[in-house]
């Protein structure tokens, strides 16, 4: 497998590191910009592989920025914290060209302490819980559902805790979310991520995607007591998206997310096994590369290496 990877973010000379997550590091611009990294890295079941997919955070990045630009204006009152992808001018000369295009200048945010999940589709995990006792997160859905079918209701909005590296997320009830940040915010995060999958489902499945279920996280701008839209959006990191010609009910239909790692995973009986000790073969790497780029060209009409509107060169 040819093509560049980018592990590891080496830029402690340059800026303060804040954070490194299973993707992204992020480090301190000043006092109200952060600079978000993203890597090449790949996890699944919570461990990140030792190996990654080249340009990955290029790809992520860019189709985040994408979003960015047609979600708030579509939906009355929303904003991301994307601020520019041009690189602070702490990055020096000989560090630019590697963390050009996958790297975000965002508003810092107080980050709630949920991930928005919704799901239009019953699959994963939902599909699971629904077929011991007839619920998705402790909420009671229509009897007589069949794998991969809509929810008869329209998306269903199902978060979950946002643990700390190496721990697992914990899916729960929308109740619970007031009880960690508040009902107001809990029902302003909850208007937000429906309302920004509904619009972006659509979008999409005009293009030919359908996207299942997807992830959002918010933070709250404190100054003007803002909740808003932060961290990657309706990427193949974050979403499951599934090829529309391809959709049958009853069935788990192909994807083009990172369901082709995690389905080799399943085959060689991984079991979360700690960070860094699983190595993807070429071909996992090779086919999960495709799929993203397959993605990226689908919603955004061109490759992400040609996505001149998008990128910067600074």
């Amino acid at each position: 497998m040819t093509g560049q990877v980018l592990l590891n973010a080496e830029l402690d000379a340059c800026l303060p590191l804040l954070a490194q997550g299973k993707v992204r590091n992020i480090y301190q611009v000043n006092d109200a910009t952060i600079l978000l990294v993203t890597t090449d890295r790949i996890s699944a079941f919570d461990s990140i592989m030792s190996n990654g997919i080249p340009n990955k955070g290029c790809l992520l990045t860019l189709l985040t920025a994408y979003w960015s630009r047609l979600l708030p204006a579509a939906i009355p009152g929303l904003r991301t914290h994307l601020i520019t992808l041009d690189l602070p001018k702490e990055i020096s000369p000989g560090l630019r060209d590697q963390f050009i295009n996958r790297s975000m200048q965002v508003q810092k945010l107080a980050p709630f302490k949920i991930e928005a999940i919704v799901r239009g589709y019953i699959t994963g995990s939902a599909w699971k819980s629904y077929q011991v006792d007839g619920t998705v997160c402790g909420i009671k859905i229509e009897p007589g559902l069949r794998e991969s079918e809509a929810f008869p209701g329209g998306p269903i909005y199902t978060p979950s805790t946002k643990a700390e590296l190496g721990a697992h997320d914990e899916n729960i009830h929308p109740d619970k979310a007031k009880e960690i940040v508040g009902a107001k915010y809990a029902a302003r995060i909850e208007e937000l991520a429906l309302a920004c999958y509904k619009y972006a489902a659509d979008y999409a499945l005009a293009r030919g995607i359908i996207i299942a279920d997807t992830k959002f996280e918010f933070g709250l701008d404190v100054e003007t007591d803002e909740v808003v839209l932060m961290d990657e959006i309706l990427t193949p990191d974050s979403s499951r998206f599934w090829p529309a010609d391809a959709y049958r009910i009853g069935e788990t239909p192909p994807s083009f997310d990172k369901q082709y790692l995690r389905d080799w995973l399943t085959s060689q009986g991984f079991k979360h096994k700690p960070t860094g000790t699983v190595e993807m073969p070429d071909e996992i790497v090779t086919k999960t590369d495709e799929k993203y780029r397959e993605a990226f060209k689908k919603i955004t009409g061109a490759d992400w290496e040609t996505q001149t509107d998008l990128k910067t060169e600074q």
